[in-house]
Parts: structure tokens; C-alpha cells; sequence
């Protein structure tokens, strides 16, 4: 017999703000913004006075490659990157080129920032930039990052990577208002140019191809595919913010910088004593000398933080791509094994960590420039040209965003920026294969080593070459079987949820009686914000009472448990499926026990905006969702159907 209801107890709530669309300007834009800190000096030494229009060419592919991988990751929300378009316009092969490929260019993105970081700390002291102090400083900051990769990522880091990335273009714009004020003329490097022999031909184009270094963080950035839920406003807005940052990072720097540090003989020290820091070589060019020692300090420690920040973004790109790889059964599964607890890839971060730190060895900076040219390009020829063909693949399925200025052909259409992205990309790849022999020889090697690791675990596990196979995170996390120390309970203020607690109470508890100890069930309640509202509008105080109600609720129920802990907590979203999985993600929890909802038994007719057969399932989309995107045990749970009460909950109006 149940105990008298007692009073509720007071619960303590709070909404925990979700990854957004500025997640991914943060992440992309971080190594966007990085990029001009190392290469600058490169594309100077071989673009000479026509650097300005070697990094014009590369805002202009940036603009072109970000409208490419919205539109991809909208239609296909997977990790991945150009992987996972290549999945879906080629096949597993063609997949596995394009991430295999990329894989090494964030290796080598993360050696020459965290290289540059105690060039640029060599503003508060000259001894970080030589010797042992510069490797150790380089160790550190890779072992930093490992630390956090390992930790996991949410939405309040994001929120300091978006913060520093408007302190860098603030700087940046800064130092270019700087110089145009102390009548520095931005068109002093143009007069040097002697085009064939100052720059010759081959180092133009070398030049113009390595400074589309900064493609890596769109890459990065769409490996939160999934987590951000994209709206084609938003997106529109990342595409001409980002293009127009892209502008004043590449080409308002490189005109100051050439006519700071001037082209002299053919060379300039951009490319010589500063390659290392270039743009405190920029900024020594400045009169008087308090502007120059000011400007030199802010530029030397912003640097360091968004160099450490691009380390951090280029191991957050590799190792959702690698548990990607994983999961596809493209690379051993061991190398996208999960944490127990954080839910994170951390072999292979541990893997990217030891290979970073042997590319730091290397002094050869336009060696390593040449070899990421070479896998970065080859990725986005493939993505541009994955763009072209799911428009004719999937012409009907649904977008978020769409490339524009597109040529109707048949049932489909090719995206015009998406088919000159293609073609500049593949050029620019050709030329570093017949111009920079290192670069071929590395690059070559690299490809056709993962070629023959992808053949033989293909060939000795039994697949396809090409087609799909994939294994559940699930299989990919590290945990001892039937482990429920915390588990998240997704409840909706219904009276079936105390059936859904009480489950998950009987689990928490039997870890009491073998002896574990500690179980915490965690109820969760997401308030569902319609899309055409912002995700910080206000709650209404009638809901948020019923949300503490409910949670009230459940935190009687599962303390009824001997030794089981409840712990509450808020959250706001679109969708409850993706939010689910967020939080659990996030909060590392072994399982989620969870009110399976009752399918959709009609796909529905023109009115309805459905087309097709009814829909031939036992669980309804969220339940769905949920089973196959949780990266822990899912424990689905509900009363037979002619018992089950209506699984929509109608939220009040939010304002």
C-alpha cells in the first residue's frame, strides 16, 4: 500500500542554454581568424606585393565553401564534414577519401598554431620564441587541449570561443584603423610588383593556395552538425558575416602588413624574421613607438589565445570526424572509443595529441603548408562537387539552406558558387601536385596509406569497399555491463511518468544493493520553444510552475528508492529527441529511461503536406531519434497501447 502523498518538496531548478547557430561561426571563425597569424608570413614570402590579392582570392573561396557546407549539413545534419556528403553523393570509399584526407590537414593546423603561440607570448618576453621554452610552450598547449577534448564540449565554452572570436576581428580591424590613421598607404605594396619575376607565376599561385588554410575551420565547424539545430535565416547570416570577416582578416591585414614591412629586393622580412609572428612584424612597422610597443602586446597575447583557441577547434574537428570514421566502420572502431563517463572520442584525441607533438619538430613551416594544401583542397573538391550531385540525388529533400544562383538541368539544378568552388579547388590542387614536390610526395603517401588501411579492415571485417556499415555508439563506449550509476529521465508532467521514474528507480537501485553506491536519477524537462520564437524568449510563469511540478513529482517518486538520489533540471529546445541526447551527451549519464512514444500510423495526404505508403514503425520519431543518436543504454518503457495516454504535451505560449 503507497504512503500518503506528502508535501512536495522544494525542487531547484534551472534552464540550461543549448548549442546555437552561433556555434558555428565560433568554432569556424576561430580558425578563420587564426589561420592569418601563421600564414601570413608564407603567403607574403611567395606573393610579395600581390599578397592582398592572393588572400582577396581566398575570402572569396571562403564565402563560396561556407555556403557549400551549410547547404550539406542542413540536408544531412551527421559529423563528419565532407565525409559524410560524399557518403550520401558517392559512397563509403569516396567518404573515407575526403576524411581520410582532412584528418592530416588538422594535425598539421594544430602543430603550426600551438608552434606560434610562444612566437606570439615573445611580445611579453623574446626568450618563449627560441630554444626549449618555445617546445615547451607548444607541449603545453596541445596537452591543454587534449584535456579539454577529453572533458567534452557545451554550450558555455562555445559562448568564450564566439566571445574571442570578436575580440580577434576587433584587434585585427584595430590594427588596420591603426595604420590607415598614421597615414600608412595600403597601396605602397602594389608598386614593387614586377608580375612574373616579383612575384614569379609559381610562387602566386603556391601563395593563393596556402591561404585557403583557413578552409579547416569550416570543416571543424560542421562537425557539430546535429547538436545546432539550423535555421536558413541564421544561416543566411553566418554566410555573409563570415564572408565579410573573411575580407578584413585577409585583405585589410595584408594591405597594411606589405606597407609596413615593405617588399625590399624581392623579399620581405614578413617572410624572413617574422614568419614566425607575422603580424607583430606588421605592427613593428607602426610610428611612434607607443603605438607600436601597445599594439605589440595586444596583438602578442589576443594571438596566443586564438592560436591556442584554433588548437582546441582543430582537435574538436578531428575527433568528431574520427569517431565518424569509426562509426561507419571506415577505421577501427577502437580509435572512436568513448569515455565512460564524458562520452568523448578520447583515443582518438590521444592519438591527434602524440601526432601533433611530432609535427611540432618540424621547422619547415611551407613544407607543412604545402601537404595541408594538398589534403584540403582534394577534401573540398569533393564536398563542392558532393553539393552538385545531391541536388540531383535528393532534389525534393528538404534544406535549410540553399546555395544561390543556381542553373536548372532536368529534375535537378547545379549551384553555380558550389561548381567554381569545385573547379578552383580541383586547379588549386593540380598546381601543388606539379609544384611542390614535397607536398606530392608527402601527400601521396599519406592517401595511399589510408587506402591500404581502409582495404584490409574492410576486407578482414567482410564489407563492401563501398557500401555502408555502421556500429552504434553505444558499441563504441567504454562501461561495464549494466552499470546505472546516473540516469537521465526525461519527464513531460503526465501521470505515466511516475511509471517511467519508478523504472528507473528499481535500476538506480540495484546498483545500492550490489554495493555500488551513490545512484542519481536526473529528471529532465525540456521546454519546447516554437521555431519562430528566439531560444531565450520568456517562459511564461504558468509553465515553468508546471515544469517545477512535474519535477517536484519525480523527485518524490524516485526517493522513495532506498539510497537513489533525484536531481532536477530545465532545459529549453526545439525538439525533445535532439535535446534528450544533448543532455545526456553532456552530463555523461549510463542511461535514459524513456516514455517510448506511439508511432504515427499515417504518413498523411497533400493536406497534410505527407506523401507516400503509412508509415510502418513501432516507436514514434522521437523514441526513434533518441534510440539511434543516445550514446548510452536507451531503457524504452511504456503501458500497452489501449492504456497509453497521448504523448503530445501542449506547452503554453511562450513570449
Amino acid at each position: 500500500m503507497k504512503a500518503a502523498p506528502r508535501a512536495l518538496p522544494r525542487v531547484r531548478t534551472r534552464i540550461i542554454r543549448t548549442l546555437g547557430v552561433p556555434a558555428l561561426f565560433a568554432v569556424g571563425m576561430s580558425s578563420v581568424g587564426a589561420s592569418v597569424y601563421f600564414a601570413l608570413g608564407v603567403v607574403a614570402r611567395d606573393a610579395l606585393g600581390l599578397t592582398p590579392v592572393a588572400f582577396l582570392v581566398a575570402a572569396a573561396f571562403l564565402g563560396i565553401t561556407m555556403m557549400t557546407y551549410l547547404e550539406a549539413a542542413s540536408l544531412h545534419p551527421e559529423r563528419g564534414g565532407a565525409s559524410t556528403f560524399a557518403r550520401y553523393a558517392f559512397d563509403e570509399l569516396w567518404s573515407f577519401v575526403a576524411g581520410w584526407a582532412i584528418l592530416l590537414d588538422y594535425l598539421i593546423v594544430m602543430a603550426l598554431a600551438a608552434t606560434a603561440v610562444p612566437h606570439y607570448l615573445a611580445a611579453f618576453w623574446g626568450g618563449t620564441g627560441r630554444g626549449a621554452v618555445e617546445e615547451i610552450v607548444a607541449i603545453a598547449v596541445i596537452g591543454w587541449v587534449a584535456w579539454v577534448n577529453v572533458r567534452g564540449l557545451h554550450a558555455n565554452r562555445l559562448g568564450l570561443v564566439l566571445r574571442l572570436v570578436l575580440v580577434n576581428l576587433a584587434v585585427l580591424a584595430a590594427v588596420v584603423a591603426a595604420g590607415l590613421l598614421i597615414g600608412i598607404d595600403p597601396r605602397a605594396g602594389f608598386d614593387t610588383v614586377e608580375l612574373g619575376s616579383v612575384p614569379t607565376w609559381e610562387g602566386l599561385i603556391f601563395a593563393t593556395v596556402i591561404a585557403t588554410v583557413a578552409m579547416t575551420g569550416i570543416e571543424a565547424a560542421s562537425g557539430l552538425a546535429g547538436e545546432v539545430p539550423l535555421r536558413g535565416r541564421e544561416l543566411r547570416r553566418v554566410v555573409v558575416s563570415g564572408s565579410a570577416a573573411g575580407l578584413v582578416l585577409f585583405v585589410g591585414i595584408s594591405l597594411m602588413a606589405l606597407a609596413a614591412v615593405p617588399v625590399v629586393g624581392g623579399t620581405t622580412e614578413l617572410g624572413g624574421t617574422y614568419i614566425g609572428a607575422p603580424l607583430l612584424g606588421v605592427v613593428s612597422g607602426y610610428e611612434p613607438s607607443w603605438l607600436m610597443g601597445g599594439l605589440g602586446l595586444i596583438v602578442g597575447l589576443v594571438g596566443a589565445l586564438v592560436l591556442v583557441q584554433a588548437v582546441n577547434t582543430n582537435m574538436l574537428g578531428l575527433s568528431r570526424l574520427a569517431y565518424s570514421l569509426a562509426t561507419n566502420r571506415q577505421i577501427p572502431s577502437a580509435v572512436g572509443r568513448l569515455h565512460r563517463q564524458r562520452s568523448t572520442p578520447y583515443v582518438a584525441v590521444g592519438i591527434a595529441s602524440v601526432a601533433a607533438l611530432g609535427l611540432v619538430t618540424f621547422t619547415d613551416i611551407e613544407f607543412l603548408l604545402g601537404i595541408f594544401a594538398f589534403g584540403a583542397l582534394l577534401t573540398l573538391t569533393i564536398a563542392h562537387v558532393s553539393v552538385i550531385v545531391l541536388r540531383f540525388r535528393e532534389p525534393e529533400s528538404e534544406r535549410a539552406y540553399r546555395v544561390p544562383l543556381s542553373l536548372a538541368i532536368g529534375r535537378g539544378s547545379v549551384p553555380l558558387p558550389a561548381l567554381a568552388g569545385a573547379l578552383a579547388s580541383f586547379g588549386g590542387w593540380v598546381s601543388v601536385v606539379l609544384l611542390h614536390e614535397g607536398a606530392r610526395v608527402a601527400g601521396i603517401a599519406w592517401m595511399a596509406a589510408g587506402l591500404a588501411l581502409y582495404v584490409v579492415y574492410r576486407l578482414a571485417e567482410g564489407h563492401s569497399l563501398t557500401r555502408r556499415f555502421t556500429v552504434s555508439a553505444d558499441a563504441l563506449r567504454e562501461r561495464p555491463e549494466a552499470e546505472y550509476g546516473s540516469i537521465l529521465v526525461p519527464i513531460v508532467g503526465r501521470p505515466l511518468d511516475d511509471d517511467i521514474v519508478g523504472t528507473a528507480g528499481r535500476l538506480a537501485s540495484e546498483e545500492v544493493e550490489r554495493g555500488e553506491g551513490g545512484p542519481v536519477i536526473e529528471a529532465l524537462y525540456v521546454i519546447q520553444v516554437p521555431m519562430s520564437l528566439p531560444l531565450d524568449a520568456r517562459v511564461p510563469d504558468e509553465q515553468v510552475a508546471a515544469a517545477r511540478r512535474a519535477l517536484a513529482r519525480a523527485k518524490e517518486v524516485g526517493e522513495e528508492y532506498e539510497g537513489v538520489e533525484v536531481a532536477t533540471a530545465m532545459v529549453r529546445g526545439r525538439t525533445l529527441g535532439a535535446e534528450i541526447v544533448s543532455e545526456a551527451r553532456r552530463r555523461g549519464v549510463e542511461a535514459i529511461v524513456l516514455a517510448a512514444e506511439e508511432p504515427t500510423r499515417m504518413a498523411g495526404g497533400g493536406r497534410f503536406g505527407g506523401r507516400g505508403l503509412p508509415v510502418d514503425r513501432s516507436v514514434g520519431e522521437m523514441t526513434k531519434y533518441v534510440v539511434e543518436k543516445a550514446a548510452c543504454r536507451v531503457v524504452l518503457t511504456a503501458p500497452a497501447a489501449e492504456e497509453m495516454p497521448a504523448v503530445s504535451r501542449p506547452d503554453a505560449a511562450i513570449e
